[in-house]
């Protein structure tokens, strides 16, 4: 397979994977508030659903760090099935509480888990000799996420939100396809075998060993759980915020639309950003555009100040994911990678967990503004960590970016 194709083939994994993010994460509130849920409901839901991924993530990083029959294509195709059937079971049980809540919960925790899984795939095909254009790939995988956004808002609006669940199981169908064929040569397979005892060693041990390890990490971990608490807050309760504000789910479509095709120019160009400004910088950056964003929505009273918010995603999101990507890739030991990718995703659901649990309940007792000043606060701390991160950093000396 030539460089395009492997950056091809890279390229519909993420735009299916993204789509279906769509369908159930950006929608979940959608999907829930239309069998019923109240808006603290939602948020428990999403609370446990994040606490069982953000303790999965590492678990699962571990075993395929390891090396052995689990690696990051099989954990992959595994998840598409689980998805896939998940989606089918919400799309025929009707009002069910408790099954809703269960099979939703599963399969919004399963595609948070196999996120990292899918960088780590990448990355550990490149070291194969697979050329893969990181950057364009993800950049099309936002591009996937905001035409599915532009397309489903209107579409759940007229048909009903019961379609997510149908256009989901179809994505993950194409998505199993596409991760069976996405593989490295027999050669190549067998020279990973090979070497894996000693490229997969990991120098820093178990949780703490690694914390230890690289401690400015542990900084920008807790930056990112505060970074994506108010993240969370915006994309989970997105239809009230909209709501409050006089629109729908067709808003909501083009509003989520919005943030996500931004996301594509700034990630297509991070491979030439990351060559001359340093991943802990960017994640710097990218930490003040989450501030910004949500404290544009405090102020804002009117609809078009969310389509302003949502801008910010150019310099929030769009940053941060390819800067924690090639922060890992450059600072750690191979032995570390996948697990690196699964804490900076486990602290993307941690902070969703403490947003799902502490959101809902202000919201439906307190109201919008004080839901989004909580978050624009706590925001403002992550701010704090990630400077204390590049000071940590600098102490310890131990990081080589440029490696």
């Amino acid at each position: 397979m030539n460089r395009k194709l492997w950056t091809g083939g890279y390229t519909v994994l993420n735009v299916l994977y993204f789509a279906a993010f769509c369908t159930v994460h950006a929608y979940a509130a959608v999907f829930l508030l239309s069998r019923g849920f109240t808006n603290t409901q939602i948020g428990i839901l999403l609370a446990v659903a994040n606490i069982t991924s953000a303790l999965f993530q590492p678990f699962i990083a571990g075993i395929i760090d390891k090396g052995g029959w689990l690696s990051n294509r099989r954990f992959i195709l595994i998840s598409c099935l689980i998805i896939f059937f998940g989606s089918l079971i919400l799309y025929f049980c009707g009002n069910n509480k408790s099954l809703v809540f269960t099979v939703f919960a599963l399969i919004y925790m399963i595609q948070f888990a196999y996120q990292p899984v899918m960088t780590a795939l990448c990355f550990e095909y490149q070291k194969k000799g697979c050329y893969i254009y990181y950057g364009l790939a993800r950049g099309l995988g936002s591009a996937g996420f905001a035409v599915t956004s532009a397309l489903i808002g209107g579409a759940v609006e007229k048909d009903g939100a019961s379609l997510l669940m149908s256009v989901t199981a179809v994505i993950m169908a194409a998505s199993y396809v596409a991760a069976f064929f996405f593989r490295p040569s027999d050669t190549a397979e067998k020279a990973e075998t090979r070497d894996e005892t000693l490229t997969r060693q990991s120098p820093s041990g178990g949780f703490a060993g690694f914390f230890r390890h690289y401690p400015a990490f542990g900084f920008f971990t807790v930056a990112t759980i505060l970074f994506f608490f108010s993240h969370n807050m915006i994309n989970d309760f997105m239809i009230q915020i909209v709501r409050s504000l006089g629109g729908g789910e067709t808003v909501l479509g083009y509003a989520n639309f919005l943030q996500a095709i931004l996301e594509l120019p700034v990630m297509t160009l991070s491979g030439l950003i990351l060559k001359k400004v340093s991943p802990s910088f960017l994640l710097v950056f990218s930490g003040v555009a989450f501030f910004v964003k949500i404290l544009i929505l405090v102020f804002g009273n009117s609809l078009p100040w969310v389509f302003v918010s949502q801008s910010f995603q150019l310099f929030a999101y769009a940053v941060f994911i390819p800067a924690s990507a090639f922060y890992v890739s450059s600072t750690m030991a191979d032995g570390d990678q996948v697990k690196g990718q699964a804490y900076f995703t486990s602290a993307i659901t941690v902070g969703g967990v403490f947003s799902n649990l502490v959101s809902g309940v202000i919201l439906d007792r307190l109201g919008m503004k004080p839901m989004l000043i909580t978050g624009s606060a706590v925001c403002f701390a992550g701010v704090i960590f990630a400077f204390a991160a590049i000071r940590a950093r600098d102490i310890k000396g131990e990081i080589n970016e440029n490696r």
